[in-house]
This record gives structure tokens, sequence and C-alpha cells, in this order.
């Protein structure tokens, strides 16, 4: 059987997620455009056609529906067929969304289906939040074509009666005032206020430091003590004596072998992945250059203030204030492994990067 499974947490509540979803105004905006049906309500043809892992355009019937839960949907493709399900799972910070894709009729090949999965990842993972994101500030009009960001400006609503025209006019020129000034006394407050604090950084930390080729990382070297026949001493050697001139020459002690192979220690590397205006996603790549497997590894990961983690995976986690442990399975010899996480932020003026990542307390690198 060909699936396709994606699984994403959204700091969104799940009723948002599922207009998000279903909405044909909005599934334009991150996934593709969709035409309703007007004798159908339940029928949707999306413009698929030149998208990556299709071939033409999709006929999309709803056959279940459960807001703002779950919505299955039996897509056909030219000669092939779909089951398309769409859960929503409510969570402490939001909801999981879980894509789930199943190839009924036709075939695929390893290409398209490759195709298809990135195309799904890709808008899942950061056209959807993006969208859910503008959504969430009200700085997106989606009855504008072209989909672009607008400054809206609160409603002034006048207090009183007006019954006449003119009273109207003149409510009108005063509200109209009372908001310029308004809109002026918040800029002049913005221009005025005190740049943020930045917090010092802490004398000793050197957050995702990764040592150049000119300084490599040292490793430590087991001390060997010459042996005592080849010890050399200031004081002159006796002659040897007549008796002594026909022995031959002591044979010099040979260094006993099985001295203990230096361990090559783990390397990791961070990415940010994905950018967003809550928050971003971190990738770490976990590297073994030793000829032999490592277990019990630690990657610590420091955040900004206030910020919090969730979807995590390929590996285990536990957060303590900022700082955050993961750990994970084995590493093979001269292997890696990788595994993701995303960040809340507490506000947008948040780092779209950890402050400091470590493993085994070697700093990480920074792609």
């Amino acid at each position: 059987m060909i699936e396709i499974g994606i699984d994403v947490d959204l700091f969104h509540p799940a009723e948002m997620v599922w207009r998000a979803v279903t909405d044909p105004a909005l599934l334009a905006k991150w996934f593709a455009e969709g035409t309703p049906q007007a004798d159908q309500p339940d029928r949707l043809l999306l413009r698929t056609a030149g998208l990556p892992g299709f071939d033409a355009d999709v006929e999309a019937t709803v056959v279940e529906r459960r807001a703002p839960a779950l919505s299955v949907l039996d897509c056909r493709e030219g000669a092939t067929r779909t089951r398309l399900t769409l859960g929503i799972v409510p969570t402490g910070h939001g909801c999981r969304l879980r894509v789930h894709e199943v190839l009924v009729d036709g075939e695929w090949d390893a290409e398209r289906q490759a195709r298809r999965t990135e195309h799904h990842q890709q808008a899942v993972t950061v056209r959807l939040p993006a969208i859910l994101d503008w959504l969430a500030f009200q700085r997106v009009d989606l009855r504008r074509a072209e989909g672009g960001l607008t400054a809206e400006l609160p409603v002034v609503r006048l207090l009183g009666d007006v019954r006449t025209r003119t009273g109207r006019r003149r409510a009108g020129v005063i509200g109209g005032c009372l908001a310029c000034l308004a809109l002026a006394a918040g800029a002049a407050v913005w221009l005025t206020r005190p740049a943020p604090r930045i917090p010092e950084a802490a004398p000793q930390s050197t957050p995702l430091l990764l040592p150049t080729a000119t300084s490599p990382t040292p490793r430590s070297t087991p001390s060997r003590t010459a042996p005592a026949a080849a010890r050399s001493s200031d004081a002159p050697s006796p002659s040897p004596s007549p008796s002594s001139s026909s022995t031959p020459p002591p044979t010099p002690t040979t260094e006993p072998s099985g001295s203990p192979t230096p361990t090559v220690p783990l390397a990791a590397r961070y990415q940010t992945v994905v950018d967003r205006m809550f928050g971003y996603r971190g990738e770490v790549v976990v590297s073994n250059p030793d000829g032999t497997e490592k277990s019990g590894w630690a990657v610590v990961v420091t955040l900004g203030a206030g910020a919090t983690i969730s979807g995590v995976s390929g590996a285990e986690w536990q957060q303590d204030g900022q700082v955050v442990t993961f750990t994970g399975p084995v590493v093979p010899a001269e292997g890696s492994t990788t595994f993701r996480f995303d960040v809340r932020n507490r506000d947008l003026r948040g780092t779209k990067a950890p402050e400091a990542c470590t493993v085994d307390d070697s700093p990480c690198s920074v792609q």
C-alpha cells in the first residue's frame, strides 16, 4: 500500500485550523485553488495540475465530516484515486493536524510519491502556519485575489443619537479627528518608547560555536613512559670491563602493545529549517565520526526567555525553564541521527534560533 503521512503541531485552536483546511478561499492560500460545485456542496475541484507530484486537477468529494475534528475526502486525479484524511486533535498549546493520503486505485512510481510527499510537507509545515498566523493577527485580507498583507484600522464608532444629516456629518468629522489624534498619540508613544533592554550575555558562554579548521578539537592522548633501557642520563656511562667485552649488549625493552585507542567525541550541527511569525522549527544532526557506536548522548538546547517547545520528532525531550535536554537512539559508527523540534516564542521579537546548543558539553555548529 502506497501512503503519505504527515503530523504537524500548530499553535492555533482547532476551530481556526478547521476553517483553514475546509474553507475554499483559505485552502487556495496554502494548498491549491478550489472551485466548489454549486449543485453539490460536498464536491470541490482542486486546481493541482502542474503542482509537484500531481498530473491533473483533483475532484475531491467529502465522504465523512465531523467539525472540527475530522474530514475524509475521496480524491480522483485522472486514472488514480486516493483517500485523504485530515484529523485535528486539540493539544495543550493548540492542536495537532494529521494528514494521511492512501492510494486506492492506480499506480504511483517512487519519484512521484517523493515529490507529492514534499509538496504536502511544505504546504502543511510552512504555508499553512503562515496563513494561521496572519489570521490570528488579522493582517491578511482574504477577499483580495493577490492575498497581500493589509493594514486594517479599527472601526471608530460614534456615541450618541444623531438624527439629522448635518449632525451626522459633524459627528463623522469629530470622530475622524479623534481617530487621527488617537493614531498620532499611539505613534508618538511608539517612537518615544525606550529601546528594549538586551540582556548581557554570560561572560563564559559560547553559544553555538564550532571549532574552525585552524583550531581542531583537541584529542586526549595517553601519556607513555619511556622504557628504562631507553632513558638518557647526563652522567657518562662507565667503560665496559675486558671480561664483559665479549658479552653481547642487552636487548632494549620493547614498549608493550595494546595501548587504549582514544575515542572521538560526538559532533552536532544545528539549523533553523522553518522561520515563522510565532517561532521556528529547529533541526539537530548528531554525527558519530568514531568507529564504534555511541549511546547515552545528550543534546542541551537553551531557548530564549519565555519560549516553549513542542512537536519533537526523532528524540525524547524534557524542558526545564529555558533549557531543553534531548536524548535519543544509538548513533551508529561513522553515522548520524537527526531530530527536529518546534519552538513557540512569546512575542514577535523572539529570536529565531536557540541561544546555545551543546552535545555532551561540546558546542554545536550552526548551518
